[in-house]
C-alpha cells in the first residue's frame, strides 16, 4: 500500500463520479465537509464541487473504517491525530505494481509465433517458459494486445485452414482461459467503488477477450466480478438484484448475442439500481447501427480503449445519468 499523501491533488472528479467510486452519497460528502472539515474540494464558479485522487483514496480510507465498525467522529479523530503527526494514512485501494521490465531481445509481436508454437505443440513446459520469459519484458497490456491475441488469431486461423484439429484450438484456449483466471485471483482484490460484472453474453462462448478486460480492470484497482461465458439475461438480471452492480460489461462476438441482447439496456433500466451496459466484440466493431439497438455504451475495438472507456465513464460519473 502507498500513503494518501503521495496521489494527486489535482481537482478531476464530480461529486457523481467520486460516489460512483466509493459508494458514498453526495450528501454524506457535503455533511462531511461541513461538520468535520474532512474535505476541501475545489469550488468552481458555478458553485460545482471538484475532488482529487487523493480526497477519493481518503474517503475510501474512512469508509473502510465506517465498514470496521468505527463512528465518523472516531474516524476523523483519528485522521487529524495521524495529520498532526506530520503523516498520512495509508491507501486502502490495492493496486497491482507493474515490475520494471527488462529490455526485450525481439519485439512483443515476435512472441506471439512463439506462444502459437507451443500451444499448436501441446507443450506445457514450453507455454510456462514463454509466459513467464513475457512477464520480464513486458506489460499486461502489451502482452494481451500483442502476443496472447493474435497468438489466438493464427490458431483459429490454422484451424479454419485445416492445418490443427478443433481439439488443439479447445486444449489452447483453456490454457489461456486457465493463466488468465490464476492472474486475475493473484491480483489484490477490490471491493469498493463502482463494481462492474464482466462476461460473455447469452449464446457467446468465446471468453478470452472479456477476461483480459477483467484482468487489466483489476490491475488498475477496478472492483470486478467476472462471471463467464453464455450468460443468460435472466440470470445476469437476477443476479444484479442481489449485487447491485454500476456497470455490466459483455463481450459480444456473434450476431445471435447481438439479437439476444436486443432488449437488455431497457431491462436493466428497469432495476433500482439501474446499471449500464457496456459490451465490446468483433461482431459490433464498425457497426455502429447495431450499437445504436443495442444501447448503453460500446467500448471499442482494443483492450486499451475499452479500459480507458471505463475509466472516462467512473470519472465523469456517467452511471449517475441512468439514476
Amino acid at each position: 500500500m502507498s500513503s494518501i499523501s503521495n496521489y494527486s491533488t489535482a481537482p478531476h472528479f464530480t461529486i457523481k463520479a467520486v460516489q460512483a467510486r466509493t459508494g458514498i452519497k453526495p450528501v454524506t460528502l457535503r455533511a462531511w465537509e461541513r461538520r468535520y472539515e474532512l474535505l476541501e474540494p475545489t469550488r468552481l464558479k458555478n458553485g460545482y464541487r471538484l475532488y482529487s485522487e487523493q480526497d477519493v483514496q481518503l474517503l475510501l480510507w474512512v469508509k473502510s473504517r465506517l465498514d470496521s465498525g468505527m463512528s465518523i467522529s472516531q474516524v476523523v479523530k483519528q485522521f487529524n491525530d495521524i495529520r498532526e503527526n506530520g503523516a498520512w494514512p495509508e491507501s486502502v485501494q490495492k493496486v497491482e505494481p507493474e515490475l520494471p521490465r527488462l529490455k526485450p531481445p525481439m519485439p512483443a509481436r515476435d512472441y506471439a509465433e512463439i506462444l502459437l508454437s507451443a500451444l499448436i505443440a501441446h507443450n506445457e513446459t514450453r507455454l510456462l517458459a514463454v509466459v513467464d520469459e513475457m512477464r520480464k519484458y513486458f506489460d499486461l497490456i502489451t502482452i494481451f494486445e500483442e502476443i496472447v491475441q493474435p497468438s489466438v488469431a493464427l490458431l483459429e486461423h490454422a484451424w479454419y485452414q485445416g492445418g490443427i484439429p478443433m481439439a488443439t484450438v479447445h486444449v489452447s484456449t483453456q490454457h489461456i482461459k486457465s493463466k488468465l483466471l490464476n492472474l486475475m485471483t493473484s491480483l489484490p482484490v477490490v471491493r469498493e467503488g463502482a463494481l462492474t460484472l464482466l462476461g460473455s453474453g447469452p449464446g457467446e462462448t468465446k471468453e478470452l477477450d472479456v477476461l483480459m478486460l477483467a484482468v487489466l480492470m483489476r490491475q488498475a484497482g477496478f472492483f470486478v466480478e467476472y462471471l463467464g461465458q453464455d450468460l443468460p439475461i435472466e440470470d445476469i438480471l437476477d443476479y444484479s438484484h442481489i449485487s447491485k452492480p454500476k456497470f455490466i460489461c459483455l463481450y459480444v462476438g456473434e450476431e445471435a448475442t447481438a439479437y439476444l441482447m436486443r432488449d437488455f439496456a431497457s431491462q436493466l433500466a428497469k432495476l433500482s439500481t439501474k446499471p449500464r451496459l457496456l459490451y465490446f466484440g468483433r461482431y459490433l466493431d464498425d457497426k455502429p447501427v447495431v450499437q445504436e439497438k443495442l444501447g448503453g455504451t460500446y467500448l471499442g475495438k482494443t483492450l486499451t480503449e475499452g479500459l480507458e472507456t471505463i475509466r472516462k465513464l467512473v470519472s465523469l460519473g456517467v452511471v449517475q445519468k441512468w439514476e
